[in-house]
């Protein structure tokens, strides 16, 4: 996955647009944040409850993991672009 496809898988849901915040990219719908590009274009977040968040690291580790800190166990998740792919993606994209 490069930052361009999980852009493109951004903003084909519903209602996303593309702002920015914190100096990188973020996807918003309804006003809310639901991903976001870090810099250096090696990954993504999605925002999951980390009850969700728990699912996915479970079935996916080389694709996710926790956001560092408390924005981690808030249920914000990192997705490794090199490691993703767009149906996976896409499912945690819906849940955020």
């Amino acid at each position: 996955m490069t930052p361009d496809g999980f852009r493109k898988v951004a903003l084909a849901m519903q209602n996303a647009v593309e702002g920015a915040h914190m100096g990188h990219p973020d996807f918003r719908a309804n006003g809310r944040i639901f991903a976001s590009l870090h810099a250096g274009d090696r990954t993504g977040m999605v925002k999951l409850t980390p009850e969700e968040q728990a699912v996915f690291l479970g079935e996916y580790p080389e694709m996710f993991e926790p956001s560092a800190g408390a924005w981690g166990r808030q249920g914000c998740t990192n997705v490794i672009l090199a490691a993703a792919d767009t149906p996976t993606l896409r499912s945690a994209m819906i849940l955020a």
